[in-house]
């Protein structure tokens, strides 16, 4: 019988020896030394996936695929040196979204939150307390209460004390108490930094919580306007921009896996868009992602034209390109790709022209994807934008006036990680520095209008790979997607 430690971070014990010494102070460090009677793993029950019962999901160690508790614990210390004297930080999960009645979407974790804990339930909240220099900090998590009733219906929660011994708060509760602790954690705080809109009308279950009639009197709502609430995002964005080696290995992973099954679509004959989307969806889990990414794109012929066209119902026609945006999810680390390749096995000669013209200018910005480059996003764009002009001039496009912005009408890039437009406040005028992870996705989209060479006409091609900035070298995260005309054609004549 597989039998472990009940505090489950005991395993990773002498993986924080190593990291910093016997002897280092660590909020964690007083409760890691304490030694509980071991317990079969099949008596537990979690409302997410751990190496104790999930052991061909993850290591020792790990709180979500790849990424360990420490690395969990560095983020939130990371974040308490950044908070001011008595600062603190809120963060909510995601609520549950229903489609209708009972039934339910696939729930997805608010990223800041899951960055921040790894905890991947809803209806949760994470305070983290500034106490002193150096990161020092309390780490309160408020959960959903282990229910055998509601689990009976929707499976297993992890429980309060799983808080504390899996996912390492210093101090938890039900998240139903959360409107009378809270308010004694925010009274002692010199500014609050979060980005829970508040308000009775929100769907928020936690705001519910939080503003609704449960919350006796106003108090709550006044301590929170008493005191001085700055966005959290701002913050973390410094963090989640720069990877990890171990989230760059996951994004690595959802690449390889992505790219594979890709190209392996280009291999098989589909009568529509429907049946290559959902091939897609199917080896994406097949190759080891966790889920598909998003929506994907799957436009046949002139749907190319339509940037997130996702309707992915028509059927396809002889002598057509495919264009597919789509990419898996791996522990929550997204990526994403675009290829296209013709459905017949082989480019007509202009397909082959503009796919060439704009391979050549997607190759150019890939290799600037480097630290000591010294690009930025929008200096990427404009190399793009000029590389794009010379490029179409040369193959017989009128390239004045405003042609550019009808024939390419979307940024070259943007950053990924835990979402597909990640960090989203960012600005694209930083340098890229390394550890960043972008997309680098010229397209062009030629309208079928008199102004345009009339073989170029309807068609749509976009070529679109994750990459992660080094200081000397791009690493392509998406490479087992083929995209030279030779190998596009050798693949899909198989």
């Amino acid at each position: 019988m597989r039998t472990f430690s009940r505090t489950l971070r005991r395993p990773w014990k002498s993986l924080w020896r190593d990291s910093v010494g016997s002897n280092a102070y660590h909020p964690l460090w007083s409760r890691l030394r304490r030694l509980y009677s071991s317990i079969s793993a099949a008596e537990l029950q979690f409302g997410q996936p751990l190496h104790e019962t999930h052991p061909h999901l993850l290591k020792a160690g790990e709180i979500t695929p790849g990424i360990t508790a420490l690395e969990y614990c560095d983020r939130r210390t990371k974040l308490a040196k950044e908070l001011p004297d008595n600062g603190i930080a809120i963060v909510a999960a995601s609520d549950i979204k229903y489609r209708c009645g009972a039934a339910f979407y696939e729930f997805h974790q608010d990223p800041s939150f899951f960055y921040l804990t790894g905890f991947n339930e809803p209806e949760a909240a994470a305070v983290i307390e500034k106490t002193g220099r150096d990161g020092q900090h309390i780490f309160h998590l408020f959960v959903r209460p282990k229910d055998p009733k509601a689990e009976l219906w929707d499976g297993a929660r992890s429980g309060v004390q799983a808080a504390l011994d899996v996912f390492n708060a210093d101090e938890a509760d039900s998240v139903d108490s959360i409107h009378g602790k809270l308010p004694r954690i925010v009274a002692g705080a010199g500014e609050i930094y979060t980005d829970i809109s508040g308000g009775i009308d929100s769907p928020s279950q936690l705001n519910k919580l939080l503003y609704g009639p449960s919350m006796r009197g106003e108090g709550f709502i006044n301590l929170f306007e008493r005191s001085t609430v700055r966005p959290l995002q701002p913050l973390l964005n410094k963090f989640r921009m720069f990877k990890s080696e171990a989230e760059i290995a996951n994004m690595r992973r959802a690449g390889r896996a992505s790219g594979r099954a890709i190209t392996n679509a280009m291999r098989q004959k589909f009568s529509g868009e429907k049946e290559l989307s959902a091939f897609l969806d199917y080896q994406f889990k097949m190759e080891g992602c966790d889920a598909t990414a998003y929506i994907p794109v799957v436009a046949g012929g002139e749907h190319a034209l339509s940037i997130h066209y996702v309707r992915n119902d028509d059927t396809f026609r002889n002598g057509e390109l495919v264009l597919v945006d789509a990419g898996g999810e791996y522990g929550g680390y997204i990526t994403d790709i675009t290829r296209c390749w013709p459905l017949s096995g082989k480019f007509s000669p202009a397909q082959k022209e503009l796919y060439e013209t704009i391979l050549g200018v997607q190759r150019s910005c890939i290799s600037l994807c480097r630290q000591d480059a010294n690009v930025s996003l929008d200096k990427l764009h404009t190399i793009t934008e000029n590389g794009l002009k010379d490029g179409l001039k040369q193959i017989g496009f009128d390239m004045s006036g405003k042609a550019l912005e009808t024939l390419f009408p979307h940024h070259v890039g943007h950053y990924i990680g835990l979402e597909i437009h990640d960090t989203g406040a960012f600005s694209r005028k930083e340098s890229l520095r390394s550890g960043q992870c972008v997309t680098v996705e010229p397209g062009v989209y030629v309208p079928d209008d008199d102004r345009w060479p009339k073989h170029f006409r309807g068609l749509g091609i976009r070529i679109e790979d994750s990459v992660c900035v080094q200081e000397e070298n791009p690493l392509v995260l998406t490479t087992e997607a083929v995209k030279e005309v030779v190998d596009i054609e050798a693949v899909a004549a198989v």
